[in-house]
């Protein structure tokens, strides 16, 4: 199984075994089945290179995590009557647990354990944590600079959430419509940041993560079926994913480099998906609530719209991130502004947006922030202070795609 499948079909299997293991056994044992669904997919990804991969991988992982789960159970709890319990549902013959409804049916698993991370009585950004890590197979490196965050804060946070579900283990299907209610934002932040880990992602290796992008769009068209999950913020976030899809393939060159928007060739850009992602935004404008994902969409929506990169309308944009700063005030989204600003009105201005700005030390440490000061400088006539920024933004690039990318545009 060579380095790329690999690490594709783990990340695609790992939350959904742990999601089916923990709806049959409890979340109360939720470190022995990350335990186990890890053991599984290793002995995969060492074994199925050299023998006959098996008709059905996923009914094969889940077999072998449930017998290694199995006899931790047995041992941790020395007690025959449990122990015979999973002896039982160890060998008795495969077949899908029973569906559990949940006020409505949630159809998918992964769903399902979603707003079973989502506890209220969680911080918000350590639901995130424990899903993106318990259920979406990031790294705690990844979490860390997706998160803005240090690794030691994710371990922290993850080691709370996970004593907190130990300590008040909850069925998934007791979730009341309620309470669905309370956590669909977090499951809606969550879904996001899966998806923004795949058009852009931090991770060493890849810059785009094709797969990571498809599941947060795939979960999110479930969620948007859902009585729970049929909201205008959805229906936003479910515009923003289709539009930004939809330019996915022109995003990188025949040899998988990042192609900055101005270089994409707009002829690959597909159609349909800015046709249905279009069609998502005007549902997404029924009421009165305006998030951040409507904000966004409408920014997506305008690149996709533009017949060029020179023909953007700018002022719309410039727009919607005035919009952006005033329903998720951060100073990454005024950055972008003073990006936006600079296209339309020249980069004296694009400075002028962000003068007097006290950036805080995640952003400062990114290569975001760096990367647009050298632009900026360079195209106002400031090499020394460009090049100075632009040293900084290729050292701090989390990968050679990005950096790459970055020197093209800051050269």
């Amino acid at each position: 199984m060579n380095t790329p499948f690999a690490d594709h079909f783990v990340r695609h299997e790992y939350g959904r075994l742990v999601a089916r293991l923990v709806r049959r056994l409890g979340a109360a044992h939720l470190q022995a089945i990350e335990d186990a669904v890890q053991s599984a997919l290793l002995s995969a990804v060492e074994s199925w290179p050299r023998s006959v991969v098996p008709d059905n991988p996923p009914a094969w992982l889940y077999r072998v995590a449930l017998n290694q789960l199995a006899g931790e159970l047995r041992r941790r709890t020395r007690r025959a009557e449990l122990a015979a319990k999973h002896a039982r549902d160890t060998f008795e013959p495969l077949s899908d647990p029973p569906r559990v409804p949940l006020c409505g049916d949630v159809r998918d698993d992964l769903l399902r354990m979603l707003f079973a991370c989502c506890d209220d009585a969680l911080p918000v950004e350590s639901q995130l944590i424990l899903a993106l890590r318990t259920l979406c197979g990031f790294d705690v490196r990844e979490i860390a600079e997706r998160l803005f965050t240090t690794e030691a804060g994710v371990y922290k946070r993850l080691a709370r959430a996970r004593a907190r579900l130990r300590e008040a283990p909850l069925k998934v299907e007791d979730l009341t419509d309620a309470q669905l209610a309370t956590r669909l934002p977090a499951v809606q932040a969550i879904l996001y940041t899966l998806f923004t880990e795949g058009y852009l992602s931090c991770h060493t290796d890849a810059a785009l993560r094709r797969e990571l992008c498809d599941e947060a769009l795939r979960l999110t068209s479930v969620l948007a079926e859902h009585a729970i999950g049929r909201t205008p913020a959805t229906h936003a976030l479910l515009s923003l994913m289709h539009l930004h899809s939809a330019r996915m393939t022109a995003r990188q060159d025949a040899s998988g480099g990042l192609l900055l928007l101005e270089e994409q060739n707009r002829s690959l850009w597909d159609p349909e998906q800015i046709r249905v992602g279009l069609s998502w935004l005007a549902r997404a404008a029924q009421g009165e609530l305006f998030t951040r994902y409507h904000a966004e969409a409408g920014i997506a929506a305008e690149h996709c719209l533009a017949p060029s990169f020179g023909e953007t309308r700018w002022e719309r944009i410039v727009s919607c991130y005035e919009l952006l700063e005033n329903v998720a005030p951060s100073a990454l989204h005024r950055l972008n502004r003073a990006v936006a600003v600079a296209e339309w009105r020249g980069p004296a201005h694009g400075l002028a947006a962000i003068e007097g700005l006290e950036p805080p030390t995640w952003l400062v440490g990114s290569y975001q922030w760096s990367a647009v000061l050298s632009d900026l400088h360079r195209r106002a006539g400031d090499a020394q202070v460009a090049r100075r920024y632009r040293d900084v933004a290729l050292a701090a690039a989390p990968n050679d795609a990005i950096r790459l990318a970055l020197a093209r545009r800051l050269r």
